[in-house]
C-alpha cells in the first residue's frame, strides 16, 4: 500500500487526468463559454478547502450558482441561486471537470475523501481529522455510497476507512462505480436541500 500511495498513486492521477482533460477539452470549451454568458463573465467557482495535512488549497468548479442578493445585499439562498444550466451541471457532476487542474497541480488526487469547507475544521473530532491524512479526492466512498444523501457520520467513517484501507483496488472499485453513478445521477443533492446541509459538529469519534 504504501509504494502504490507514494509513487503509483500519484502517476495515475496525472496520467488518468491529462487524458480525460484532453478528451473532455471541447465539453470544456463549450461548457466555459455558456457559463461565462449566463454569470456575467465568471465560469469557474473557487472556494479554499483544507486538503492533505489540513493545507488549504483552492479548489476549482464550474460555477453553477448566480450571484443574486436580497434585499439585505445578502447572497439568495442556494435553491434559488442555482441556475436549470448549473443543475445539469451538477446531476451530470460535469461541474467537478476543472478539479482535474487541482489534481495535477496536486493539490488533489482523482480518489480521496471529498475537500469540504475550512469552517469544518474546528468541528471534527480527532478520528475525524484523520480523513486529512491523505490528499482529496474528486471522488472517494462516500459518493459511490450515496453522495450528498449520507448523513454526515457515516461520510467520516467512510473517509477514515478509505484512509486505513487505501490501495490500488480499492481505487479502482470507486473509479468504475464513480462512472456508473455519474451516468445514473444518484444523490445529486441531499433530502432537503439543493446541495448538502452544513456539517454542525460532533464529537463521537
Amino acid at each position: 500500500m504504501k509504494i502504490y500511495q507514494r509513487f503509483f498513486k500519484r502517476f495515475l492521477d496525472l496520467f488518468i487526468s491529462l487524458i480525460v482533460l484532453i478528451l473532455l477539452f471541447p465539453f470544456f470549451v463549450v461548457i466555459f463559454c455558456t457559463l461565462f454568458i449566463l454569470n456575467d463573465g465568471k465560469a469557474f467557482y473557487f472556494q479554499d478547502r483544507p486538503g492533505k495535512n489540513g493545507e488549504i488549497f483552492k479548489v476549482i468548479k464550474f460555477k453553477t450558482m448566480n450571484d443574486r442578493v436580497g434585499l439585505d445585499n445578502e447572497l439568495l439562498p442556494d435553491d434559488e441561486r442555482l441556475t436549470f444550466f448549473g443543475k445539469i451541471l451538477r446531476q451530470s457532476s460535469l461541474d467537478e471537470i476543472p478539479q482535474l487542474v487541482n489534481v495535477l497541480v496536486g493539490n488533489m488526487s482523482l480518489i480521496g475523501p471529498r475537500p469540504l469547507l475550512v469552517e469544518y475544521m474546528p468541528l471534527y473530532s480527532k478520528t475525524q481529522m484523520r480523513r486529512h491524512e491523505v490528499r482529496p479526492g474528486i471522488t472517494g466512498l462516500a459518493q459511490i455510497n450515496g453522495r450528498n444523501l449520507l448523513e454526515w457520520n457515516r461520510r467520516f467513517e467512510l473517509d477514515v476507512y478509505y484512509v486505513d484501507n487505501l490501495s490500488f483496488s480499492l481505487d479502482l472499485k470507486i473509479l468504475v462505480l464513480t462512472i456508473l453513478k455519474v451516468f445514473q445521477r444518484e444523490g445529486a443533492s441531499s433530502a432537503k436541500t439543493v446541495t448538502v446541509e452544513k456539517f454542525k459538529g460532533n464529537h463521537d469519534g
